[in-house]
């Protein structure tokens, strides 16, 4: 018996496409108005910065652009069968998979149109920079983020109520 869309955690890939267009259009700025390595200061702690990302996260995997993209495309699908399993009303759920899957698609379109992925934000406490991020990171962070309080919230809940 197959489902409606409506009623599965698809209903929430709204949230991946508005992630993934929020992604897209800030690198397209940063491309458009920075040259590479370009810095503009912001807050006292912040700054713009355009950076060239070729591996993942805090440039680990430098060069395995394909390897990368494959590893998006399968966490893609991996999250949105886990979403078409989920009931719509899981929203906690929901939404950390869409925010992982938005952000994963922002770098995926990267890596395969770009060959990296264009990083912008660079977080700084004196000398000391946080490695430089985008949008999608940001995102893919939340919903990682998310999965993993919604593990504990949930354990312990059981714990409290068992069966």
């Amino acid at each position: 018996m197959s489902k409606s869309i409506g009623s599965t955690g698809l209903r929430w890939l709204w949230l991946a496409v508005v992630v993934l267009i929020v992604d897209l259009v800030s690198k397209f700025w940063v491309v458009k108005n920075f040259r590479l390595g370009e810095s503009v200061d912001w807050l006292p702690f912040f700054n713009f910065y355009y950076a060239r990302n070729y591996g993942a996260a805090f440039s680990s995997f430098m060069g395995q652009r394909w390897a990368l993209a494959a590893v998006a495309i399968t966490i893609t699908i991996v999250l949105m069968v886990m979403m078409y399993r989920t009931a719509a009303t899981a929203k906690w759920s929901n939404i950390a998979f869409a925010l992982i899957i938005g952000g994963a698609l922002g770098n995926l379109f990267d890596r395969l149109y770009h060959g990296f992925v264009v990083d912008f934000f660079d977080f700084f406490i004196g000398d000391w920079h946080y490695p430089t991020f985008n949008v999608a990171d940001c995102a893919i962070c939340i919903g990682a983020v998310m999965v993993v309080l919604e593990g504990f919230i949930f354990s312990k809940k059981e714990k409290k109520n068992p069966a």
